[in-house]
């Protein structure tokens, strides 16, 4: 069983994915499995609101790097460094030698990558009731209102908008406004 650490490879920023497919790719092709471990690119989920509807999407939480489990003896170093969209590995100094990630650090990414990928929405409620809002999404974007309840289990804040000098109450996700 061979040692390996957590190196940090940077990378071209948006090739994240393709880069970890090489390296997987690369490893298998040159028999370097028991050099080359795991290879990760932490990612998180972000919603967006188009159109008035939601889309979930993955974003990459650390944009121009992935973290690699590797032994860096003979090839491995050479042949992670020439893969295309890899910058170089993260040393102390310029071309130095790379510097494996501290185990704090290991832990931390490979939790924070289970978090991320566990937790879909943070369960903390951003609003307080009386609070004052702006709706930036939906038919009423622009109108600001006031928070009268907030229903927790759906994500829904129940707010009330001056229309044509009425107070109207409101429906809307959390996403769908801001505070002021």
């Amino acid at each position: 069983m061979v040692d390996k650490k957590w190196y940090v490879v940077k990378t071209v920023s948006g090739q994240e994915l393709k880069v970890k497919n090489y390296i997987e790719n690369e490893a298998q092709y040159h028999k370097l499995t028991d050099y080359i471990g795991q290879v990760v690119v932490p990612m998180e989920k972000v919603f967006q609101i188009r159109n008035g509807k939601k889309y979930q999407k993955e974003k990459v939480h650390f944009p121009g790097y992935v973290m690699i489990e590797a032994s860096l003896q003979g090839e491995v170093p050479h042949i992670v460094k020439n893969i295309p969209g890899v910058i170089s590995f993260l040393s102390a100094t310029k071309g130095g030698d790379p510097v494996p990630m501290r185990q704090s650090e290991v832990n931390r990414m490979l939790g924070k990558v289970d978090e991320l990928a566990d937790s879909i929405e943070s369960n903390s409620i951003p609003f307080d009731v009386g609070e004052t809002i702006k709706v930036i999404d939906g038919p009423f974007s622009g109108f600001t209102g006031s928070i009268e309840k907030i229903h927790e289990d759906k994500r829904k804040l129940e707010v009330m908008v001056l229309i044509f000098g009425r107070k109207t109450p409101l429906e809307l996700n959390f996403g769908q406004v801001e505070k002021i």
